[in-house]
């Protein structure tokens, strides 16, 4: 039985936000048109949400107390951080209960000698580094949203950003995480210890897209920042010569901390936006940064040099101070807002391809946005082939969704073709959820779904999310398909 908090006169039509509203407490529910609104939609282009009662938990028993409601009331739950997803994931189908966790923010514990903390899921990317930043350590995981996106959302998407090429993405950085199933279980997924005995059951869970409970503390790896840092910035005249660049400095065995590629489009916007001194008249350019000791950090900036001007680099800076480097750093991490002074609206994909076969991929991607008529601005982490190919557009010229559309589709596909896949850290969502039976057979996805059905054997976590129609125990999914003309 739930326990009674109290009672509320506020009036509803829907049973279950009355029940959720006397489990909780009035104020930590919202049931107008207003804020349903806006739980309908995350970062994305997907317009075709609907949420129903939205919840703002503040504890692992509120969340308990939400999911059970919902399984009362044969509602399905989903989960939601910043809504900074960028693939439809956290967009509510078939009017679910919404369980927001951005009010769950608090940093519970840091342990320096274990070089680890416990954090909530609603507490902000940035907010923990700078936190830990006085003690010399940072959380590794830094996406591009990371002034706002929460450690909970970094855990649903596997979420990486641009210095995650030498430490790896959120799994490698998160050693436990206490979830609530869709019954209203509690578990811990992982430990602290070195080797936690069993299956991985915390690998699983991270980069499930909500598919498989709700996290409700995290316990996440402190790194610790090193004593030398060097950061270039590389300009070419070709986008080829560039590209190639990035494959002869890992083939040099030099793994450097960060591997960013933009091009001219994107460099003429930020240097607008930022004003970071960015090379305007380069066909693009390269934002390299080594860390580690000051031996090695010195050696490979020097060698990365070289490779660059052997590789047609036309000029090669490196940062000043500290400031000159987080100031070209911003640059990077505002690109998408600098696109708003080029057009209104933008679509992304983020399909990976091997380092190789970069070059010919941007002239790929080229090819398609000009027989498109659209305009492409390539901004992404180069390092592993995590492509960012942005696609900039007015939605009010006539006709221009089916031409961004049709464009992303034949991006995704010539990804594919390369020997890629859908995603480095945007996760599937509804945007590639149909996308996923060209990657996998249906032998895979039935596996992916038994996996999820472990996890959730009722199907009420997220459904209609990742695994496409006919792979999915939802039967939500034919009355939440996604039609082109949704996403507007």
């Amino acid at each position: 039985m739930l326990g009674r908090k109290r009672s509320s006169s506020r009036r509803t039509h829907d049973p279950c936000a009355a029940a959720l509203i006397e489990a909780i407490g009035a104020e930590k529910v919202q049931v107008d048109s207003a804020h349903r609104a806006l739980a309908s939609r995350d970062a994305s282009i997907y317009s075709g949400g609907s949420a129903g009662p939205l919840c703002f938990p503040t504890s692992t028993a509120d969340v308990q107390a939400c999911v059970r409601v919902a399984a009362e009331h044969g509602r399905a739950i989903v989960p939601r951080g910043a809504g900074t997803g960028l693939a439809g994931g956290t967009v509510p189908l078939g009017e679910p209960v919404v369980i927001s966790t951005t009010r769950m923010n608090r940093i519970v514990e840091i342990d320096t000698d274990n070089r680890v903390a416990w954090v909530e899921p609603g507490v902000v990317n940035l907010d923990l580094t700078r936190q830990l930043a006085p003690l010399g350590f940072h959380f590794a995981p830094d996406p591009s949203s990371q002034q706002v996106c929460t450690i909970g959302g970094n855990v649903a998407n596997n979420s990486g950003g641009p210095h995650c090429l030498a430490d790896g993405v959120t799994t490698s950085h998160v050693l436990a995480i206490e979830v609530v199933l869709s019954d209203g279980q509690v578990v811990m997924l992982g430990g602290l210890e070195a080797d936690s005995p069993g299956y991985d059951l915390r690998g699983c869970f991270v980069g499930s897209e909500g598919l498989m409970g709700i996290a409700t503390r995290v316990a996440v790896r402190l790194t610790p920042d090193r004593p030398a840092v060097r950061t270039l910035l590389l300009a070419f005249d070709e986008v080829r010569d560039c590209a190639a660049v990035v494959g002869a400095v890992i083939a040099e065995g030099i793994v450097p901390a960060a591997l960013e590629m933009m091009d001219k489009n994107t460099v003429v916007a930020v240097e607008a936006f930022v004003g970071a001194g960015y090379p305007t008249d380069a066909a693009a350019v390269l934002l390299v940064e080594v860390d580690g000791l000051d031996a090695g950090v010195s050696a490979h900036a020097a060698r990365i040099a070289e490779i660059g001007r052997a590789g047609g680099a036309t000029s090669v800076r490196e940062a000043a101070d500290d400031e000159e480097r987080a100031l070209l750093w911003k640059g990077r991490k505002t690109a998408f807002g600098a696109i708003a002074r080029i057009k209104p609206d933008y679509y992304l994909h983020d399909t990976v391809v091997p380092r190789g076969a970069l070059p010919d991929m941007l002239e790929t991607i080229h090819d398609i946005v000009e027989r498109h008529d659209l305009m492409v601005l390539n901004v992404f982490h180069a390092g592993d082939g995590n492509l960012h190919p942005i696609l900039a557009f007015d939605g009010r010229e006539p006709g221009v969704y089916d031409r961004v559309h049709d464009a992303g589709d034949e991006i995704v596909k010539a990804s594919l073709a390369v020997g890629g896949t859908l995603s480095g850290e945007h996760g599937i969502g509804v945007e590639k959820r149909d996308y996923m039976t060209l990657l996998f057979s249906a032998a895979d996805l039935d596996h992916q779904n038994r996996l999820r059905q472990a996890f959730d054997p009722f199907c009420r976590a997220n459904p209609g999310k990742v695994l496409p129609s006919g792979h999915s125990c939802a039967d939500i999914q034919a009355l939440t398909a996604a039609p082109k003309s949704v996403w507007v």
